[in-house]
């Protein structure tokens, strides 16, 4: 399944977007299903796959509902627990959302489209309208990052724990965690894999929506940097509301020139790599089928760039005049990732154990250390040319010296 995930500085209109390339891939001949927080005026706005047209169906994500079923659901696996401490049941009723639901229901949403009860209905095409470009790359992180919480607090070891469970029972005077706990946690990883495997497959591009001018200019060059961290690419650019770049009038003509002024900059980052579409200003909002196919948003291939399959790459120095690693041994090794945009202020970083702690700006990632380094020190770091360069030392009592 082809899968696009729109996302965009807020205010630049990517929600209607997102209907646009739906309906671009539906007219192609492609069954299309489009998932949607917001209302799309002219489509349906229920939680299942309602059809909009012969091959194109929209499903609206209910926050609010997705909330108090899970927490209802959560209530009843843990009564025994609950009346032990004598605790009261919570009503879906009187249940009010918290902050962060939305990025849970959709998540929950396209566990459904990817390996769940719409699997298998037979989708070419998977389009996503995501929240606002910030908080959309911190929420295609969060599967992987959740996944590694749950290692840490629930550990394969827990097999153990268990035999132990009635001593510490005793000893505590309340009853252990029962199995309902685990086998939770394990449909929350299996649920959180797909996810992630969606987000992480070949065939899974992002397409960023923003409307010319200085802010969105911003947004969108930290945001290359996010992308390039998390192994994401994107398929397209769509720069939104364009004006005619000629006019008698002064006021609207300095406005046409600020947008021509920072597409020319998009053209010049992006389109190398990145097209970049230039959606005309209808002079009113897009409300209407005709509306959504005059903006003339490119359908996506059916097999986009997708993600690189490893942003990362092993490089080795010139050796100095000793080899700490021993005769035969590099002396560095690089481990080497571009990261454009990034500056050296706002990268930190942390080795621990097999893991790199990355942080550059607002984006932060725990990356596995490549074997080959594992046993190695980390010597140095230096970003240059766009590209980071972790240096790595060989221990001399970790490598195996030669005869």
């Amino acid at each position: 399944m082809r899968t696009v995930l729109v996302t965009g500085p807020g205010g630049a209109g990517r929600t209607t977007l997102a209907a646009a390339t739906a309906l671009a891939a539906a007219a192609r001949g492609r069954r299309t299903l489009l998932v949607s927080a917001e209302p799309i005026p002219g489509f349906p706005s229920g939680p299942e796959p309602t059809a909009v047209t012969d091959r194109l169906d929209h499903a609206r994500i209910d926050s609010g509902a997705h909330f108090r079923a899970e927490l209802t659901e959560l209530q009843q696996r843990a009564s025994s627990v609950l009346d032990l401490v004598g605790a009261g049941r919570l009503d879906g009723e009187e249940l009010t959302e918290l902050p962060g639901a939305p990025q849970l229901a959709l998540l929950h949403t396209l566990h459904r489209a990817a390996a769940g009860d719409w699997s298998t209905a037979g989708y070419d095409t998977l389009v996503v309208d995501l929240p606002p470009l910030d908080q959309a790359l911190a929420l295609l992180a969060l599967p992987e990052q959740l996944r590694r919480y749950l290692r840490r607090l629930l550990p394969a070891e827990r097999q153990a724990a268990r035999a132990l469970r009635p001593v510490l029972a005793q000893l505590a005077g309340v009853p252990m965690p029962a199995q309902w706990l685990y086998e939770a946690a394990a449909r929350k990883d299996e649920e959180l894999a797909a996810v992630q495997a969606l987000v992480e497959d070949g065939s899974t591009t992002l397409r960023l929506a923003a409307e010319p001018g200085p802010a969105a200019e911003d947004a969108l060059r930290t945001a290359r940097t996010g992308l390039a961290l998390y192994g994401l690419r994107a398929d397209l650019l769509v720069a939104n509301r364009v004006l005619p770049r000629h006019s008698s009038d002064p006021w609207f003509a300095d406005l046409a020139a600020q947008q021509e002024k920072c597409l020319g900059h998009w053209h010049e980052e992006w389109a190398p790599h990145v097209p970049v579409h230039e959606a005309a200003h209808l002079g009113r909002d897009p409300r209407t089928a005709d509306d959504l196919a005059a903006l003339a948003v490119p359908a996506p291939d059916e097999r986009g760039p997708g993600r690189v399959d490893d942003p990362w790459w092993i490089e080795e120095e010139e050796p100095g005049d000793e080899e700490p690693g021993g005769e035969g041994r590099p002396s560095v090794l690089a481990w080497c990732l571009p990261l454009p945009g990034a500056t050296k202020e706002e990268l930190r970083l942390v080795r621990r154990g097999e893991e790199l702690l990355l942080t550059v700006g607002p984006f932060h990632r725990i990356v596995r250390v490549a074997s080959a380094l594992r046993r190695c020190t980390v010597s140095g770091a230096a970003l240059t040319d766009g590209v980071l360069r972790v240096r790595f030392t060989p221990d001399p009592a970790l490598w195996p010296r030669t005869p």
